[in-house]
């Protein structure tokens, strides 16, 4: 049951623009920005609603599966903010200072140690995901054949994207090769950059999201 609204019929207070001209612009905004004066009253405004007949029973069930100061927890959420952070630092470095491939002597093996880097940063990602997921009960709404197979169909679309990709980009081109000069002859416009412009990104974010629904676990959708 949602918030029970309070007795009363809509009511608008009806006010003169400013000035008797157009109503101002808000920044960004494609229409008229309303006054503060003429704004509508609708069924007296939220004071009227009545939050104690609110249903949060779903909504503290689904919290109660996540503790944020789980260790495990905590060690998933960093890993995955602290890859692409490094990753994007590092790139970065070295296009402005070229010292990998100065300290490497080409930046094609830079590029290589700088990809098998993220290999074994993507590796501990998911173990921490998974600890955290198998730290925490399994949700029971979850356990459905229907669930399972939208799990493993999400895994599966995942999976595809992402391995599509690699072998559309290759090695360098999928490890940030770009930062270290070795540019490709043309852009890619192969599948599935046919279908989306960041199937690496969507592919394993789908993969993850698949792999928490097969685990019955709402901590791995979160994370």
């Amino acid at each position: 049951m949602g918030p029970a609204l309070g007795a009363g019929g809509c009511r608008e207070a009806r006010a003169p623009s400013l000035q008797g001209g157009p109503r101002p612009m808000g920044p960004g905004r494609a229409g008229p920005m309303r006054s503060s004066v003429a704004a509508p009253d609708c069924c007296g405004g939220l004071g009227n609603l009545d939050f104690r007949k609110a249903d949060l029973h779903v909504m503290a069930q689904l919290l109660g599966c996540v503790d944020p100061s789980e260790p495990r927890f905590v060690a998933a959420v960093l890993t995955i903010a602290f890859n692409p952070l490094f990753w994007n630092v590092v790139a970065r470095w070295e296009h402005k200072t070229r010292k990998l491939s100065r300290a490497f002597g080409s930046p094609r093996l830079a590029c290589h140690v700088l990809g098998a880097a993220i290999l074994l940063l993507n590796v501990l990602r998911s173990h921490c995901f998974t600890q955290a997921m198998l730290s925490q009960p399994r949700m029971q709404s979850l356990e459905h054949p229907l669930a399972y197979r939208v799990g493993v169909a999400l895994l599966g679309v995942g999976g595809t994207f992402v391995l599509s990709s690699f072998l559309a980009l290759g090695f360098t081109g999928t490890f940030l090769g770009d930062y270290f000069g070795i540019l490709k002859e043309a852009r890619v416009t192969t599948f599935p950059f046919s279908v989306l412009d960041n199937p690496m990104y969507w592919g394993s974010t789908a993969a993850y999201l698949g792999w928490a629904v097969i685990s019955c676990s709402w901590r791995g959708t979160v994370c």
